[in-house]
Parts: structure tokens; sequence; C-alpha cells
């Protein structure tokens, strides 16, 4: 059988793109958010707390595309490549299920309540 490799050009800094991810995460969540907290649409709280998942998530995800990318140019690197794409993706279902289970502990506590103060 015949191993098919893809040319990828030469393997990039995965920690590089990571960085590059989260910031351009950041710059594109953080506006988006900003807007909405501007509109009142949600909390400045909840802008915040949403760029940094985005933040995050935007990390994890670019990250894990450059190494999947590298992977793909690699001979025999189909399998790591596979790896690569699912560690990323359980990255982001973590984020989900953290931010999820957080929100129940601290948000939904009925002797625990949570006040905004609004600095303008």
């Amino acid at each position: 059988m015949k191993e098919i490799t893809i040319d990828t050009g030469t393997p990039r800094n995965v920690l590089g793109h990571v960085i590059s991810g989260a910031v351009a995460s950041a710059v594109i969540s953080g506006a988006i958010n900003y807007k909405k907290a501007q509109a009142r649409q949600i909390t400045k709280k909840e802008a915040i707390k949403d760029t940094i998942k985005r933040t995050s998530q935007g990390a994890i995800t670019t990250g894990c595309a450059i190494a999947t990318a590298n992977y793909l140019g690699q001979k025999g690197g189909f399998f790591k490549a596979i790896t690569a794409a699912s560690i990323g993706m359980m990255g982001i279902y973590a984020i989900e299920v953290i931010e999820e289970k957080l929100d129940q502990k601290y948000l939904t506590n009925e002797n625990f309540t949570v006040e905004e103060e609004d600095y303008e």
C-alpha cells in the first residue's frame, strides 16, 4: 500500500501559533463582547468570562491545527495528525465542561448571590 503524504511546507512552530491563536481570539472575542456589553446585551462580567474562554479555545484550536498540518506533511504522520486533532477537540470540550461545572457551582448556588458592580 502506497502511503500518501501532503506537502504542507516547512513545519511550523506550534507554540508560536498557540500564542498567535490566543491573540487573534482575544482581539476578535474581546471586540464582539465589548460591543455586546456596551449595548447592554451582556454584563461586563459575562463579556470578560466569554473573552477568556474564547481566547483559550482559540489558542488550543490554532496550536492543534498547526500540529495536525505539520504531521500531515511527515511520512507516516497520519495517525499523529489524527491524534493532534483529537487532542484539540478534547481541549475545547474540556473548557466547555469546566465552564459548565463552574457555572453550576458558583452561579446556581442559592446561598451565593452574584452581584455585579458597574464602574462607569
